[in-house]
């Protein structure tokens, strides 16, 4: 980290002298002394890390320094130095945005220590989310996080790219596993909001009674375990974006407070009575087909046009042909780069073998299955052999088998398990069948 800037304006030339020389035993620190505001003026846009200020100054009183240097200035920390302890002077002073008000005597210099200790700390935190927000960024790169240059794909490209230079709300559509997250992520860390929060709620892994608070926030006491004030995701993703998951899973009264929300752009805490004003961009996803759920009755309307916005529809991987091949060496890669070990790569066979496969669970399938064949390689060439699949989730291998009317059901079951990530709902309702007949094989572990 640089030096840190502290800047110094005092009247009198030996208190200023002494306060300088203090603070200057410290190397992290690079102190000048002012004697007038109009000296300190001319190099206040160096954006010191911190200013002290001497209440009365010859050529300008310490209240209108302030005042001005918080009009140009706003987030540099001022604290004020007076000879003298005035109580309504200091309240005043720190309703304008003073950080502190310091009498002078023998303890100011370790005052203005301890407050030095805390901005380096704050300094060094903002540092730190800056990297981290660097790291998230370059991890997105719109080039490097969605990988394939199918047709269907380049369509969606053309579609990213339009979004990304417009604040509209989109809409994802696609097959479990097809990657919506990470082409909502890409859109957020590659557009104008990308140095402002990107906030994420699974809306099906939410119990119904609580969504409501998760994404509006609650007042202590609201319910039973509210114990404490806490904000809702809609807050929380303030003047960024907030992605919403499996937004056909919300159930109808909650749309409707969803869609208020929307049309107002405020919030009201459970419990509370406040307003809140809110504005983010509106990013939802789903593998339903959300026109459809409107027509059946599941899904309102309104809401139904409040989101669709600009609507992307993410291919599944089986119709993304060489994309397959394409998204399973940048798994080995990432595999090989994150283990430390040398590169890996497909032999024919292997390849052949990843190309002719159905994909139920599409992107996520195929990386959980690379990185069990980057283990499962002897040497540096991956073989068909390393290349597995759950049998209890090919088709074809269900129907090539002879078997009874009820394990062919169960593995028919099991197959619709993993290309709906286990939602016993929407398998029940593909299959037309109970859902306490899945919830009992489930339990007697017959699939």
């Amino acid at each position: 980290m640089d030096r840190i800037k502290i800047f110094i304006i005092e009247d009198d030339p030996f208190y200023g002298e002494i306060i300088q020389y203090n603070l200057s035993l410290n190397p992290e620190l690079d102190v000048q002394l002012f004697n007038t505001a109009e000296s300190f003026f001319k190099k206040l846009d160096e954006n010191p890390a911190l200013i002290t200020l001497d209440y009365s100054l010859p050529d300008m009183t310490g209240e209108a320094v302030l005042k001005r240097i918080k009009k140009t200035h706003p987030d540099i920390p001022v604290v004020v130095v007076s000879g003298q302890e005035d109580l309504q002077t200091a309240i005043r002073l720190l309703k304008d945005g003073a950080y502190d008000y310091l009498t002078k005597d023998e303890d100011t210099k370790e005052r203005i220590w301890s407050i030095i200790r805390n901005i380096r700390e704050n300094l060094n935190l903002r540092e730190e989310i800056s990297h981290l927000k660097d790291q998230i960024s370059k991890k997105f790169d719109f080039s490097k996080s969605v990988i394939g240059n199918s047709p269907v794909m380049k369509k969606v490209y053309t579609l990213v790219q339009k979004a990304v230079s417009s604040s509209i709300t989109l809409s994802i559509n696609g097959e479990t596993g097809t990657g919506k997250e990470v082409i909502a992520k890409a859109i957020h860390f590659n557009s104008k909001l990308k140095n402002k929060p990107f906030v994420s709620v699974n809306i099906a892994a939410i119990p119904k009674d609580l969504i409501e608070s998760e994404l509006f926030g609650h007042e202590k006491g609201a319910f039973t375990g509210a114990i404490a004030r806490r904000i809702g995701k809609f807050e929380e993703a303030d003047g960024g974006t907030l992605f919403l998951d499996e937004i056909g899973e919300m159930d109808v009264n909650m749309q409707s407070k969803l869609l208020r929300v929307l049309q107002e752009k405020e919030v009201t805490r459970v419990g509370g009575n406040g307003v809140i004003k809110v504005n983010c961009r509106i990013i939802v996803a789903t593998h339903r087909d959300l026109a459809d759920e409107v027509r059946k009755g599941n899904f309102r309307e309104d809401l139904y046009y409040r989101l669709l916005g600009l609507p992307i529809h993410l291919p599944p991987l089986r119709m993304r042909g060489n994309d397959i091949l394409l998204l399973a060496k940048h798994f080995i890669a990432e595999y090989c780069k994150e283990n430390d070990i040398g590169k890996l790569s497909l032999s024919p066979p292997s390849q052949h073998k990843l190309l002719k496969y159905e994909w139920p669970g599409n992107v996520r399938e195929l990386k959980a299955v690379i990185e069990l064949a980057c283990v499962m390689a002897d040497d540096d060439i991956i073989e068909q052999d390393h290349i597995q699949f759950s049998k209890n989730y090919s088709m074809d291998n269900v129907m090539n088998k002879e078997m009874s009317l009820r394990e062919y059901s169960n593995n028919i079951i099991k197959h619709f398990l993993l290309k709906y990530n286990d939602d016993v709902v929407m398998v029940s309702k593909k299959l037309k069948i109970g859902k306490s007949t899945i919830y009992r094989m489930l339990q007697t572990k017959s699939i």
